[in-house]
């Protein structure tokens, strides 16, 4: 035997080298980046001042599910700011498709939130008596509006003491605002707006529950009716499933796209991943079928039976319905903000955070992950993976190691690791530019996000 076969056969036999090994091998599942040296960083500058009384008020309905609303709120927080004017606790939205009677108080700690930030805006429980019936100005802000634009707004003072605001999402832009600003929204999402005692005491009950079983994935499986109706995606789907999608689309009227190639769409990664797609993914990557996974969703369309694939990849799969008790879920069942923030809790604190599609959770839960320090997030190139599902589909290619060296190597710089935040896409000039650019709150390095400073050497 030669002496390198010695010394390769010793290694193969050495359990300090099979340890190491398993050690790599974990680390590569579920350890995230370590944060390369960075952490939040979101106090203001020198010379930032309190907040003025200067009897100014802006009222706000927020709008969306619960993540379009916590960023909407957030960003009224740094709008109330650059107008200097004190801000109503904002009334959320009850009419949308959620038909959520959820008040702020009931999914938010109203007294955290005001005192958390007492040193940037002014906020009151409701306007005074004296100002109730006086006429507002009725404002449906510019989305992605800049400080020039908010200057002009502060005109509408000289005729007015109260503004409202019909709509909070989007209505700041994601880059060159100052970075006194950027840091208020980050203080607001990340520190203020923190959940009522109820829901947050139970979302921390459920993680443990989880914990006690070991490391667990947060899988946000887009699979409900409503997405795969808006996005047009009937992909696995039978023919009277993609009707009854079809026939929702056409009847929600504030949906504007109603004809949509469904095969385009999934060809052009604009489609959620399957259940099943799901599965195969995160077995490639490696995962152990005996990873628990907390699927984070509204109902699942299809139900259990759509759920047949990935549960006998991964059995142990679970929802709030199941790691809860049903005296513990009774308050929440009717309020769809209140359930989605037990979700959230559970995404932002798993090992792994899974979105099978992009939209206000998987880009809230992103943005707060990279702010903690970069936990790991795992964002599926849906347009490479279609190419390979369509392989396995007709026989091209197969499960096992080729499988999982393609995914692997696919995803590699895609795990939430430290990035300056994405621009508008080259060649789009105009408003139209904003909407490619990357979310400020999806990624809100560099301005709340920095380097850790080194000790200094005596």
């Amino acid at each position: 035997m030669s002496q390198i076969s010695r010394v390769e056969e010793e290694e193969e036999r050495s359990p300090s080298s099979l340890i190491n090994l398993d050690v790599v091998e974990e680390e590569q599942l579920w350890d995230a980046s370590f944060g390369y040296g960075y952490q939040p960083c979101v106090k203001p500058k020198r010379g930032y001042q309190a907040p003025q009384d200067l009897e100014r008020y802006l009222t706000v309905r927020s709008n969306g599910g619960l993540n379009q609303m916590r960023t909407g709120i957030s960003d009224m927080v740094a709008v109330a700011r650059i107008l200097n004017a004190t801000l109503v606790i904002p009334q959320l939205d009850k009419r949308s498709f959620w038909q959520d009677s959820s008040t702020f108080a009931d999914i938010f700690d109203e007294f955290h939130f005001i005192k958390t930030l007492q040193g940037d805006v002014r906020i009151v429980k409701e306007l005074p008596k004296g100002l109730e019936s006086v006429p507002r100005a009725r404002k449906h802000f510019t989305t992605w509006s800049g400080m020039g634009y908010y200057i002009e707004i502060a005109e509408l003072w000289k005729n007015y003491q109260v503004i409202h605001v019909p709509k909070s999402d989007s209505r700041l832009a994601n880059n060159d605002l100052p970075l006194d600003i950027q840091r208020l929204r980050c203080r607001a999402l990340y520190h203020a707006l923190q959940f009522s005692a109820p829901i947050e005491n139970l979302g921390k009950k459920l993680v443990e529950r989880l914990r006690s079983h070991g490391r667990y994935i947060a899988l946000h499986l887009r699979y409900e009716k409503d997405m795969l109706s808006f996005t047009g995606c009937t992909y696995g789907l039978s023919e009277s499933e993609s009707e009854e999608l079809k026939i929702m689309r056409e009847n929600t009227n504030h949906w504007k796209l109603k004809n949509i190639n469904s095969t385009e769409q999934r060809i052009g990664g604009s489609c959620p991943l399957t259940p099943k797609e799901v599965g195969i993914f995160l077995k490639a990557l490696g995962y152990p079928t005996s990873t628990w996974i907390y699927i984070a969703s509204g109902e699942i369309f299809g139900g259990t039976a759509r759920l047949l694939d990935l549960k006998s990849r991964f059995p142990n799969l679970v929802f709030k319905e199941t790691i809860a008790t049903q005296e513990e879920l009774k308050t929440l069942t009717e309020h769809a903000s209140q359930a989605a923030a037990l979700d959230y809790i559970i995404s932002i604190e798993s090992d792994v955070f899974v979105p099978s599609y992009t939209g206000n959770m998987a880009r809230a839960v992103e943005g707060h992950r990279r702010f903690l320090g970069h936990r790991k997030t795992i964002s599926p190139d849906r347009k490479g993976l279609v190419k390979i599902f369509d392989k396995l589909e007709i026989g091209d290619l197969e499960e096992g190691p080729s499988l999982s060296s393609l995914i692997t190597h696919m995803h590699k710089f895609r795990q939430g690791a430290p990035r300056k935040r994405y621009g508008s896409e080259p060649g789009i000039k105009g408003r139209a530019r904003f909407r490619t650019e990357e979310s400020f709150y999806e990624n809100p390095f560099p301005e709340c996000i920095c380097k850790k400073k080194k000790p200094r050497r005596t």
